[in-house]
């Protein structure tokens, strides 16, 4: 992947990068991991003035103090990946041309919302497993002729699997649904599949290698993650080629039609009938232990190029005019 220095309106002035993270959801400590990961890396580079700003939630005065020329953000989270801190952005990108990493509102807010994102992997052709929004205080049983047993019970708009159970009775069914209603507003419930666990980067529109997530514990939780040393990963594993291409076809299909850029991961759970795809991410995690920086190493790209390229993918949409009309984005 070769880039090239972008130009700032001074010639002589290397390209100053402000990087988000923090915010106000349940991922804030994997931000400022990944957040500090990003800005190093930059900085190693030589080739940028790299400006760190911890956040919960920002406003466009808040970040035009900070001066900058491209925005990083590495905020995770319905808030911070989910639409509302790309609406701040995008404001910025239209009124003053400060482009910015990542995925314009729109796309941002289908991205997180998982079942909208399913059925929109599904209209292009992607298996996914079955799934439903719980509302609360509604019935719901492990029926083997809708949801199946067990069943997943886990936030729809939220990442790095928190607060997701694996409930294989009703009464687990009942229980989790208990602990997460008080405290979690949208909650989907989807078919367990029962596989190998696969995960697929995609960067500036290249399909990164394949890993296979192997954790110690039961599934690929948030402390598996980020801070267990036993969770093992399979870069290029052994699979029949067709679910390896299907996922990779699956990967560009969803990216493509919720309109995302710049980077994403997919996942997905692969079983004798091939790749069922589970959900997109679009602030992947940038840590020691994340999956894109590692899938993107295996093919020779190390950090610090990976995060400027997506620098340079941001900084080349500069020259839209301030207050021009935003681009089509796909729509559900």
């Amino acid at each position: 992947m070769q880039s090239t220095t972008p130009v700032s309106s001074d010639p002589n002035r290397a390209l100053r990068v402000l990087v988000l993270m923090g915010g106000p959801d349940a991922e804030r400590e994997v931000s400022l991991m990944s957040g500090a990961e990003v800005a190093k890396a930059l900085a190693s580079t030589g080739r940028f003035e790299v400006a760190e700003l911890v956040i919960h939630r920002t406003t466009a005065e808040e970040l035009l103090a900070q001066s900058p020329d491209v925005i990083y953000p590495v905020v995770h989270g319905p808030w911070g990946e989910g639409g509302p801190l790309q609406e701040i952005l995008e404001g910025l990108a239209l009124s003053h041309g400060i482009p910015y990493v990542g995925p314009r509102p729109l796309a941002a807010s289908i991205a997180m919302d998982k079942l909208r994102t399913k059925v929109m992997a599904a209209a292009v052709g992607v298996r996914t497993p079955r799934a439903r929004e719980v509302r609360p205080g509604e019935e719901l049983d492990l029926d083997p002729d809708t949801l199946g047993s067990p069943v997943v019970l886990k936030p729809s708009n939220d990442g790095s699997s928190v607060d997701l159970r694996i409930c294989r009775t009703g009464e687990a069914l009942r229980a989790a649904r208990a602990e997460l209603e008080a405290k979690r507003p949208h909650l989907m419930a989807e078919e367990f599949i029962r596989g190998r666990e696969m995960t697929v980067g995609i960067v500036n529109g290249e399909v990164l290698p394949i890993i296979e997530i192997v954790p110690a514990v039961e599934f690929y939780d948030y402390e598996a993650k980020y801070f267990r040393d036993d969770t093992r990963y399979v870069v290029d594993p052994e699979l029949p080629e067709a679910h390896a291409n299907e996922m990779r076809d699956a990967t560009r299909a969803v990216f493509s039609r919720i309109g995302l850029r710049d980077a994403a991961r997919a996942d997905f759970m692969v079983d004798a009938r091939g790749a069922w795809f589970l959900e997109i991410n679009t602030a992947p995690g940038m840590t020691t232990h994340s999956l894109v920086p590692m899938a993107s190493r295996h093919r020779g790209v190390d950090m610090p190029e990976l995060c400027a390229s997506l620098v340079d993918a941001a900084w080349s949409r500069r020259t839209r005019t301030a207050g021009s009309a935003p681009s089509p984005v796909a729509t559900a």
